[in-house]
C-alpha cells in the first residue's frame, strides 16, 4: 500500500500500487477538503519528507550533492531528504514556511527553520558540507556539541547532528572517479 497526500488539505489518501502499471496516471478525490489531483505511476523515489509519491525523471547530467537522513523516532518515520548545491534551509515542515529540506515531524523544539547545511565544491572538485545555526530556539547540535551563533562546522559524510530531539545523519555524494 502506497500513500498520497492531498496537496490543499495534507490529508493522506492510500492505494494499493500493485493493481496499476507503470506509466499508469490516478486523479483521487481528496475525502476532506473534495480536491482532485492526479499522480502518474513510475520510476520514483518516496519522498518521505512529505510522504507522498512523487514522478523522479532521471536526467542525464543531474547532479547527486548527497542527502541528509533524519532517524526514525517518536515523531516520525525514517526520511531521506536530497540535498542541492549552496544553501540548504532544514526546518520542520510546517504549511505556508518555505524550506529547502522540510522535515516531517510533530518535534516542538525543532524549528521551522532551524539551520542552513550549505553544499559546494573545492577548487579540487571534492563536495565540501558546511553546518550553521539558523537562530534557533534549541540550537543545533554537532556530535553532542552546540553550534555557537556564529559557529560554521564542516562535516564529513556519516556526521551525525540535531535539530531539537530530531537526529539527522549526513549522507555525502559519492565521489566521481
Amino acid at each position: 500500500m502506497k500513500r498520497v497526500r492531498c496537496p490543499k488539505c495534507d490529508h493522506y489518501i492510500q492505494f494499493d500500487e500493485t493493481k496499476y502499471q507503470e506509466g499508469q496516471s490516478l486523479v483521487f478525490v481528496c475525502d476532506q477538503c473534495k480536491k482532485q489531483f492526479s499522480i502518474r505511476i513510475g520510476k520514483s523515489k518516496l519522498n518521505a519528507g512529505s510522504r507522498k509519491e512523487e514522478v523522479i525523471d532521471e536526467k542525464e547530467g543531474t547532479q547527486d550533492w548527497g542527502n541528509v537522513v533524519a532517524i526514525e523516532n517518536v515523531f516520525g518515520y525514517k526520511q531521506v531528504l536530497p540535498l542541492h548545491e549552496g544553501d540548504n534551509l532544514i526546518g520542520r515542515r510546517s504549511k505556508g514556511t518555505e524550506v529547502d529540506i522540510p522535515i516531517e515531524t510533530n518535534d516542538p523544539s525543532m524549528d521551522r527553520r532551524h539551520c542552513i547545511l550549505n553544499v559546494k565544491r573545492d577548487k579540487q572538485g571534492k563536495v565540501i558540507y558546511t553546518l550553521r545555526d539558523n537562530d534557533s530556539i534549541t540550537g543545533t547540535f554537532v556530535m553532542n556539541d552546540l553550534l555557537g551563533p556564529k559557529d560554521r562546522i564542516r562535516l564529513e559524510d556519516g556526521s551525525i547532528f540535531t535539530l531539537g530531539a530530531t537526529t539527522l545523519i549526513l549522507r555525502a555524494a559519492e565521489e566521481k572517479e
